[in-house]
């Protein structure tokens, strides 16, 4: 059983028996029976659940890691690792260019004695960046400027140093992109987006090559609790089943958008790793399996980037990304970002693909003119 579909669609799955369920479903639990001294790997229920016991084997197969750890939030897994695995006199190298709040946790470091060294998604930037580090965090590609570094040259060159290396695996997922066969230590991913794609979860976790590490990050969930409801993790784990059917369609809408966007005047900055003429495209190739649902470009103003997103007819105005319903926002609402006020991040959903490019065709044609109300200009 080696294919991505295979593999996702029987990830986790409890053995068959006789009478047996075919799925498993959340167990409920805050106590267990417990007699004697403390024994078995159900004691409480801030140490383990057999539902997350259920997720975080199915994630394991396909991150193939060694062990896996969720948790109930991309951000909080995030926080393990930069938290959970640094002590004052470390230096952590984080991304500039990537998640803002990942940035918020590198303040609590520096606060705590950590030395912090942002730097962008650039692999010669990043080359100078690990020279001394402790551990360092990439995100390729970047949320939101789509950027993508070569995972395992950094990787290498980060070990060398002594560095473990983590990687944020968000936008891609396990059956886009490996990092831990690239040479990473750590893939971590907020499990809200892509990997359950309905846009109903909130969910993160943090897979390890080593099992030491792993145990470390598992330490850490159970000493301060960050641990997910088992209704998060049931529906989590169903929701891996059709993993590869919405990674396909989403990778074909964004590539089909991304062609029709390089393609009109009024827009620029056109972001896509699938893309041939995208400037990550040969690194991206190289080591992604699908380049994701993500399309950023560039707009005049904000005036013209908010209404393009009110023009929209089947897309939701939203902050997120990966679900099977397309969203798109103008990115530079939020504070954090060094992107230009007309900059929009597109998540592109499993909708037909001619019907979602009429509807950009359509909401582009009424805030930047149709070809020929441009000719008549």
């Amino acid at each position: 059983m080696t294919s991505d579909g295979t593999r996702a669609v029987h990830a986790g799955l409890p053995p068959a028996r006789p009478g047996g369920s075919f799925a498993a479903g959340p167990v409920f639990a805050a106590t267990y029976h417990l007699s004697g001294d403390p024994s078995g790997p159900y004691q409480y229920g801030r140490f383990a659940n057999p539902t997350w016991v259920g997720l975080e084997n199915a994630v394991g197969e396909l991150e193939e890691a060694a062990g896996t750890v969720v948790f109930p939030s991309g951000m909080a897994a995030i926080s393990a690792v930069l938290i959970g695995l640094t002590e004052p006199g470390d230096t952590v190298v984080l991304p500039s260019d990537g998640y803002p709040a990942t940035r918020g946790v590198g303040a609590h470091l520096a606060a705590r004695g950590v030395t912090v060294r942002p730097c962008r998604t650039d692999n010669e930037a990043l080359a100078e960046a690990v020279r001394g580090a402790t551990l360092v965090l990439l995100e390729s590609p970047s949320n939101p400027g789509l950027e993508v570094c070569d995972l395992a040259r950094v990787a290498e060159l980060a070990h060398s140093e002594g560095a473990l290396v983590a990687v944020d695996n968000t936008l891609a997922t396990p059956l886009g992109q490996r990092p831990l066969a690239l040479g990473a230590d750590i893939s971590l991913a907020s499990g809200t987006k892509a990997l359950t794609g309905h846009s109903d979860v909130l969910l993160g976790y943090v897979a390890a090559a080593d099992p030491a590490l792993a145990e470390r990050v598992r330490a850490w969930r159970t000493l301060t609790g960050g641990v997910p409801g088992p209704m998060e993790a049931w529906l989590a784990q169903r929701s891996l089943a059709t993993l590869q059917l919405r990674l396909e369609r989403q990778a074909a809408n964004a590539l089909a958008l991304a062609e029709l966007l390089a393609d009109r005047p009024g827009v620029t900055g056109v972001r896509h790793p699938g893309r041939p003429g995208d400037p990550a495209h040969a690194v991206a190739a190289a080591q992604m399996r699908y380049f994701g649902s993500v399309v950023a470009f560039v707009l005049p103003d904000q005036d013209t980037a908010e209404r393009f997103l009110g023009a929209l007819e089947l897309v939701f105005e939203s902050t997120s990304f990966g679900g099977v319903h397309s969203m798109a926002e103008r990115r530079g609402r939020w504070p954090g970002d060094d992107i230009p006020p007309g900059f929009i991040r597109f998540s592109v959903g499993c909708e037909d693909t001619a019907d979602l490019l009429a509807d950009v065709a359509q909401a582009l044609d009424k805030t930047l003119g149709t070809a020929a109300e441009r000719a008549d200009g």
